[in-house]
């Protein structure tokens, strides 16, 4: 059975006192509210894995980096590598948000790096992909979609692939207040779940959990939530509130 999951994307928010109390109150909610199975990432700036990773350790939360360099060690300054973060005991890692695609050019194939480097350390990307609003006008979201899931993550086993989340996030919806309509929504993850069952097979395209992001938030996140392959969200500002992320996360 495919996990539920919702993430918490800070982005590049919040001062160190001020994420120290995000994540307080965020594990003490979380403590007190049932789940029903549902996992919960937090993905705070890398500042603040370590104390972010000692807060899980006893609380009811798994920890994701928000970005990672494809090699294990080596002259990138400023850069943080996958084997680093394995030390932290950090679980996952977003790759491929459309932030990094646009304003740091990342492309599909260097992104099919950072998914193989993190998954030869145990990692597990959560792999972003969507369209842009022209894209979206000219009815190419789904030949987009394709290329960017076919391009970074189709050469894996399907093995290695059932350790791959998807996020699929309109780019026209993030940040910006407007959120795909539920069908949208479901029907970007149907075909997603389609590409990879055409790919490997019934029960790999099963087992992948598909996540939406794209001002996702307390107000919709159980309509959007409650659609058949829709498998929880990545959230980028309402996870800077701890009680609407709470409810976020407690809307299956």
């Amino acid at each position: 059975m495919r996990k539920k999951i919702v993430a918490g994307n800070w982005k590049m928010n919040k001062t160190f006192s001020e994420a120290e109390t995000l994540i307080t109150e965020i594990a003490d909610s979380l403590d007190d509210v049932d789940l029903k199975d549902a996992e919960v990432i937090l993905c705070p700036p890398s500042l603040y894995l370590e104390m972010t990773t000692d807060v899980a350790f006893e609380s009811n939360f798994k920890v994701g980096a928000q970005n990672i360099y494809p090699e294990d060690a080596g002259a990138f300054t400023g850069e943080i590598s996958p084997l680093m973060l394995k030390e932290l005991n950090v679980a996952y890692c977003i790759i491929g948000h459309s932030e990094r695609r646009k304003y740091f050019h990342e492309t599909n194939e260097f992104l099919l790096r950072k998914v193989d480097s993190l998954l030869k350390h145990g990692l597990r990307p959560i792999f972003c992909c969507g369209e842009v609003l022209p894209e979206r006008e000219a009815s190419r979201h789904f030949e987009v979609v394709k290329s960017q899931v076919e391009e970074s993550l189709f050469h894996l086993s399907a093995e290695a692939f059932l350790n791959v989340v998807i996020a699929y996030e309109p780019v026209w919806a993030i940040g910006t207040g407007v959120t795909a309509t539920k069908e949208q929504a479901q029907e970007m993850h149907a075909y997603i779940r389609g590409l990879i069952s055409a790919r490997y097979d019934e029960t790999t395209a099963w087992e992948t959990s598909i996540l939406y992001g794209g001002s996702c938030n307390g107000k919709n996140a159980r309509e959007l939530f409650s659609q058949p392959d829709v498998d929880g969200g990545l959230i980028g500002g309402a996870s800077l509130n701890s009680v609407e992320f709470v409810q976020i996360a407690t809307s299956f």
